[in-house]
């Protein structure tokens, strides 16, 4: 019997009891299933884990063979001194599907100037504004080629945008022109008639959006950013965003979740606030993951999705 724990808030279980089962049954797992106080630590395998339930300390858990993460984000668990054990980032269909269809979806959004259309439903007949281009003469840039970005990057190009994509490392992506390291960044936020970020938290991508680099943007550039909050300062955002450098920021992580109701962000009309719905983990889809990588762990298989602590995810 494999026993593992579901170490995420408690209120969560009732979405993921039956489809761990189900994710377990089909991939002929004989697992059983505990909550935080049902077993003792040093007799769990896996643990099933978000950086928002009980498990802090995980020195106890000496059995354990990994620790699967049901979020895509690992930045709240890699740097804990007490994990020893394999981490696995959670990334699944229904994950991936959603970060492509927001990431889309607010592209499309500005790309033909949807707002302003939404703003003058007001009975007068304007046709000044001319007609968007098509999306082949639109630039948009992708910010982070891992699995998530990547997969936004496919469908934008498939929408016939003008992709490009920057990464820490250089990567090769049909139909994106793809960029790396500090020129290729700039050269990157230079073409960015819309920037998608989708990039994780690490020291190097802290305030990445800053002051300097919003300025090499074209003026009246969009952001959406879905990735991490940290990326962006916010000080140098809203400043770009009064003077009309940056043109709208659809924001959707932040440094300080939920958002207080006193951040100018709410208050910004150039500010699309979205609560952290751009990749949710579904609980039908993660459950999969995790029972592949505990199938993958008995059959002394390589994890998928293994994180490298020195990069941070």
């Amino acid at each position: 019997m494999i026993r593992v724990l579901f170490a995420d808030k408690a209120e969560n279980w009732p979405r993921y009891e039956a489809a761990l089962n189900a994710a377990f049954a089909q991939a002929g797992l004989n697992a059983e299933v505990f909550q935080p106080g049902e077993a003792a630590p040093d007799s769990i395998d896996y643990i099933v884990y978000s950086p928002q339930g009980p498990v802090q300390d995980f020195t106890p858990f000496t059995r354990a063979k990994a620790v699967l993460n049901l979020w895509a984000g690992v930045e709240r668990v890699v740097g804990n001194a007490t994990l020893t054990q394999p981490l696995c980032r959670m990334v699944d269909a229904g994950l991936e599907r959603g970060m492509v269809e927001y990431a889309t979806g607010h592209v499309l959004r500005y790309h033909l100037g949807l707002d302003a259309t939404l703003a003058q439903q007001d009975g007068i007949w304007r046709h000044d504004g001319g007609v968007p281009p098509l999306a082949r003469n639109r630039s948009v840039v992708v910010l982070g080629l891992g699995a998530l970005g990547a997969a936004c990057a496919h469908a934008l190009v498939a929408l016939g945008f003008d992709v490009t994509g920057w990464s820490r490392t250089q990567k090769e992506i049909t139909g994106v022109a793809c960029l790396s390291g500090p020129d290729g960044l700039n050269q990157a936020l230079s073409r960015a008639e819309i920037l998608v970020s989708i990039l994780p938290d690490t020291p190097e991508t802290t305030d990445l959006l800053n002051a300097q680099t919003l300025a090499l943007m074209p003026k009246g550039a969009a952001i959406i950013n879905p990735g991490r909050g940290t990326l962006i300062d916010d000080d140098a955002l809203l400043a770009a965003l009064n003077t009309g450098q940056i043109g709208h920021a659809t924001l959707d992580v932040f440094r300080i979740e939920p958002l207080p109701p006193e951040h100018p962000y709410w208050a910004h009309p150039r500010v699309t606030v979205t609560p952290h719905i751009a990749a949710e983990s579904r609980a039908e889809t993660a459950s999969e993951v995790v029972a592949e990588n505990i199938r993958r762990g008995e059959a002394g298989e390589p994890f998928l999705y293994l994180v490298d602590r020195a990069r941070g995810y």
